[in-house]
């Protein structure tokens, strides 16, 4: 008998068990634990391990689903389709729940109700290292759910709380991130069954808006943990030693000289089995910046006081000030570094990397414990950031003022003065911009390298230029004004595009190598990303403009769940789910619960905002009011030298 068959046994009321139930539901927000022992059984190959143990649920508010369940609940109503399954010595409340762990180590969740259910409706098993089926018949909760009428905005939220729930990953039972997309259509997960940090970004913030904070807390412990201890090496080169995981899983493996016993252990991926083999650049920028929100929500500053978590940022942030060749204060990555992790065309100075990079700073000055061995690391931090916002809003920045300016350029000045510092030539600007550009609005190129601009509008790092107040408060107006300029363009049928306008063509074929999944208007080649509302959202509500998040989340509310939650859409209107797209996305569902949250209580976008700081504003403005193309000076007295 299989695991799903003797869940399924079990659930009927073959074996015996006990329930004890410690607390009811309510209606406001409660603490419900349940205390369950289960006698030792074995069924065929699979050895059911008698546990003793309380299984807590934090901060479960009214609306709140449970994880690894097959309903929706909304209120005091629990959708349940399982009543055939109910244990015989199940207790007159309205659920219970079950946890049996097997040989493996594998952890199986049930709820039981007294509410009817269908003969045809099976059980899902969750495992603890991800929400994975073991049947060939099993339905998942995204199959349940999308048969559920949806007549309002509450029920797709109750819906999209359910499914992030559903892919929470378990390691020894404490919750500790969620996978990436849990897709039943999918005969193979690639390694979307893995927690990415980047993509458990919006997961955590959405569970911390919810007074969750625990989940995010042991997100921030365990890859701390793989960031130190795990060796990153690939083909006997190892990189820097800050360098956070791209993603990990938790495996179950056999315990040394013990084929019967097993442990739990987090398998991570630094880049070196990767598409591409890219080290993830963001991961560690993003861990600086959920750090900080998870203090200020949670109002637990002990944890970003604790030596191994000062520990692990600063080897974050020597590894991103470490001195180079570079002649900019920009980070200089190679293409498929960040979200756009394939190739296009983004190898340099990426914005994206940029606005995170600004961000992480500033927020990892706030958190960095005054002490005397830290002052040449706060020291380099000031001046990288004083140096990286006068570098993006005076070079990168583009509207119909400055494409005019780069229009009459010069070229090959050798000179300390010259205007055209980074020799663009003119004919590089593309015609598509010159009849694109609005008159009112401008925005932040997306690369900037000696003799070339990357022209292309991209999403998130103009988003995050705003958020963390890379871009001036009248930059940022700007992007928001293109933004609504260009709305049939950028937001059409499903926000928001990552980027525009697609490569196309010869230069598709050139700067892709021909990729297949990066088509014109697919995937990261202009598709359209709904997991972007919340970044949207963030910056709207900064700039004091929520109208314009309000009208794109009623956008993509019309089709997110009838839709089973896609990871991206095709088509230069965002109107087909796109070809390779996984369903059940869970950065698009947290992505959506985000911004819902955050446009219900706008005052706790602050957690994520980073305010102008007034002495870089001083600095910066100093700057300018200079020459900044003054003659250089030697540094230091003048010394003489013996040749």
């Amino acid at each position: 008998m299989g695991a799903s068959g003797a869940a399924l046994h079990f659930l009927s009321g073959e074996f015996s068990c006990q329930f004890r139930t410690s607390s009811i539901l309510t209606k406001s927000s409660s603490l419900l634990c349940y205390e369950h022992c289960l006698k030792s059984i074995n069924i065929g190959d699979t050895r059911y391990q008698q546990i003793k143990g309380l299984s807590k649920w934090r901060y479960c508010s009214r609306l709140n689903a449970f994880r690894g369940i097959h309903s929706v609940f909304r209120g005091e109503k629990l959708q349940n389709q399982f009543n055939s399954l109910i244990c015989n010595c199940q207790q007159p409340e309205r659920f219970n729940e079950t946890i049996i762990k097997d040989g493996n180590r594998r952890s199986i969740h049930t709820i039981s109700s007294n509410i009817p259910n269908h003969d045809q409706d099976e059980q899902m098993i969750k495992q603890e290292n991800g929400a994975q089926l073991f049947s060939k018949g099993l339905k998942t909760a995204a199959m349940v759910n999308s048969a559920l009428p949806r007549t309002n905005t509450g029920s797709i939220e109750d819906e999209a709380w359910h499914f992030l729930r559903a892919a929470m990953v378990y390691y020894y039972g404490d919750p500790v991130g969620t996978i990436a997309a849990n897709d039943p259509s999918e005969a193979t997960m690639l390694n979307y069954d893995q927690v990415f940090i980047r993509d458990f970004i919006p997961s955590g913030i959405a569970f911390l808006l919810k007074g969750e904070y625990d989940i995010v807390r042991n997100f921030i412990l365990h890859t701390l943990q793989l960031q130190v201890n795990w060796e990153k090496t690939m083909d006997c080169y190892s990189p820097g030693q800050g360098l956070m995981p791209a993603s990990f899983k938790v495996r179950t493996v056999p315990l040394d000289n013990d084929e019967s016993a097993t442990e739990d252990v987090l398998d991570p991926d630094f880049g070196e089995a990767a598409i591409g083999r890219v080290a993830p650049v963001d991961s560690g920028l993003w861990w600086i910046v959920l750090l900080r929100a998870y203090g200020k929500c949670s109002g637990d500053l002990s944890l970003q006081g604790r030596v191994d978590v000062q520990t692990g940022m600063k080897m974050i942030l020597r590894l991103c000030l470490a001195d180079g060749f570079d002649m900019f204060p920009t980070l200089l990555v190679t293409d498929g570094s960040c979200m756009i992790d394939r190739r296009m065309g983004i190898h340099g100075h990426p914005l994206e990397i940029q606005a995170l990079y600004y961000s992480a700073l500033l927020c990892a000055r706030e958190m960095l414990a005054p002490e005397e061995a830290s002052t040449d690391l706060v020291r380099a931090l000031n001046n990288r950031l004083l140096a990286l916002s006068f570098h993006i809003r005076e070079y990168y920045w583009i509207d119909v003022k400055k494409l005019n300016e780069i229009y009459r350029y010069k070229t090959e000045e050798y000179s300390y003065d010259a205007i055209n510092k980074f020799n663009i030539y003119p004919d590089q600007i593309p015609p598509w911009l010159v009849e694109w550009m609005p008159s009112k609005g401008g925005y932040l190129i997306g690369n900037l390298q000696p003799a070339h601009m990357d022209f292309r509008f991209f999403a998130l790092g103009n988003l995050w230029s705003i958020v963390s107040s890379l871009a001036t408060i009248d930059q940022s107006h700007a992007i928001l004004d293109l933004i609504e300029a260009k709305w049939e363009d950028l937001v059409a049928d499903m926000p928001l595009k990552i980027c525009y306008p697609a490569l196309e063509g010869q230069e598709w074929r050139i700067i892709t190598g021909g990729d297949p999944k990066n088509t014109p208007w697919s995937y990261h080649n202009g598709g359209s990303w709904p997991t972007l509302l919340w970044q949207l959202t963030v910056a709207c509500i900064k700039m004091k403009r929520p109208e314009i998040a309000e009208k794109a989340i009623k956008i993509a509310e019309i089709r997110l769940a009838r839709d089973k939650w896609p990871e991206y859409y095709d088509t230069r209107r965002g109107g087909f789910i796109g070809k390779q797209a996984r369903l059940f996305q869970t950065w698009t569902i947290a992505g959506y619960l985000v911004a819902k949250q955050l446009i219900a209580n706008p005052e706790a976008a602050k957690i994520l905002i980073n305010v102008e700081d007034t002495e870089l504003l001083s600095a910066f403005s100093s700057i300018l009011s200079s020459n900044p193309r003054r003659k250089r000076s030697r540094k230091g007295v003048k010394q003489s030298f013996i040749i």
